[in-house]
C-alpha cells in the first residue's frame, strides 16, 4: 500500500509540486499519471522512493514513513522499489547482461560487487528478466548498439532482476516513436498482470493511459484533479486534466491511434502464428 496524506513538496526555488495530495495506491495497481509538463506527475512518483523529499504531510510505502526517513531506511526501501527513467539510465559500455545485473547490487555481497563478480543464481535471474521483455538473444551485446526502444527494455530487466514490489516508471516513452511506446507499454502491462507488482507509470497522453491503465490519475499545478478507471476519462475530465476541451485534431489523432493499433494488433498476430507454425513439428 502506498498512501499519501496531505503531502506538500515545495522546491527550494518555491516551485510547488505537490500541494496537498491524499491518495492511495493498493497493491497490484496499475496507475498512469497524467498531465501537462510541471502539472506534478514526476514529482508524485520520484517522491514514494524519496528522490524527491517531501516537504508536509506523511507518505507511506508499505507501512515505511518515506518522509522524514533516514538514508538506510531509504536504502532498504529503495531496495523494493525500481525505477525506470525516460532517459534509459543504461552504461553505453558493458553489455546488456552486465546492466541487467546492476539490479542484483543490493543482494550482492559488497566485496564481490567491488570485483564485479556475480553470484550464478544472480545471473539467472537477469537471464529470467531478459527473456521476460523479449531481448534475452542480445545478452552480450553492447547497450549503446540497442535501439532507443531496446534500451527501455533493458533498463526494464534491470528493474525486474532487482525484484521489486513497486515499478515506478518516469516518463518511460516520451522519447519512443509511437510504435514503440506500445510495445513498451504492453511489457509493463504484461508484467503487472504476470507478477502483480504495483506499477505507477506517468505519462503526458491521455490516449496511452486509457489503452493500458487500470486506474488513472490527472495531475493539474500539482493537485489531483481526476483520479478513477479509464473508462470515466471522457472529454470533460480532459479538460479538467489539461485545461481545454477535446478538439476536432484531438479526436482524429485518437482515431488514428485507434487504426495504428489495430495494426500492430494484426501484425502481432501474424507473427504470434508464425512463430506456432515453427514450432509445430512436421
Amino acid at each position: 500500500m502506498i498512501s499519501f496524506r496531505d503531502v506538500t513538496v515545495t522546491y527550494p526555488t518555491g516551485t510547488v509540486g505537490l500541494d496537498s495530495v491524499t491518495l492511495d495506491i493498493e497493491p497490484g495497481e496499475f496507475v498512469v499519471v497524467v498531465g501537462l509538463s510541471g502539472a506534478g506527475k514526476s514529482t508524485l512518483v520520484r517522491s514514494i522512493n524519496g528522490l524527491v523529499p517531501v516537504t508536509s504531510g506523511e507518505l507511506l510505502v508499505d507501512d515505511v514513513h518515506v518522509d522524514g526517513a533516514k538514508p538506510a531506511q531509504l536504502r532498504r526501501l529503495r531496495s523494493r522499489i525500481g525505477m525506470i527513467f525516460q532517459s534509459f539510465n543504461l552504461v553505453g559500455r558493458i553489455s546488456v547482461l552486465q546492466n541487467v545485473l546492476v539490479g542484483r547490487l543490493h543482494a550482492t555481497p559488497l566485496l564481490l560487487s567491488l570485483f564485479g563478480f556475480f553470484r550464478p543464481a544472480d545471473k539467472e535471474k537477469a537471464f529470467e528478466a531478459l527473456e521476460r521483455v523479449g531481448i534475452v538473444e542480445k545478452a552480450y551485446v553492447r547497450a549503446s548498439q540497442l535501439s532507443g526502444g531496446q534500451q527501455q527494455r533493458v533498463a526494464i530487466a534491470r528493474v525486474l532482476a532487482q525484484d521489486p514490489t513497486v515499478i515506478l516508471a518516469d516518463e518511460p516513452v516520451a522519447s519512443l516513436d509511437p510504435p514503440t511506446a506500445h510495445m513498451v507499454m504492453r511489457d509493463l502491462e504484461r508484467i503487472n498482470d504476470e507478477l502483480g507488482i504495483t506499477t505507477i507509470v506517468n505519462l503526458h497522453f491521455l490516449d496511452l493511459a486509457r489503452r493500458y491503465a487500470d486506474r488513472i490519475i490527472g495531475m493539474r499545478e500539482g493537485t489531483v484533479v481526476f483520479d478513477g478507471p479509464p473508462a470515466e476519462a471522457d472529454d470533460a475530465v480532459f479538460e479538467q486534466i489539461y485545461g481545454r476541451s477535446l478538439t476536432a485534431d484531438d479526436v482524429l489523432s485518437e482515431e488514428e491511434q485507434a487504426e495504428e493499433d489495430a495494426l500492430q494488433a494484426q501484425a502481432a498476430a501474424e507473427l504470434d502464428a508464425e512463430e506456432s507454425r515453427k514450432a509445430t513439428p512436421a
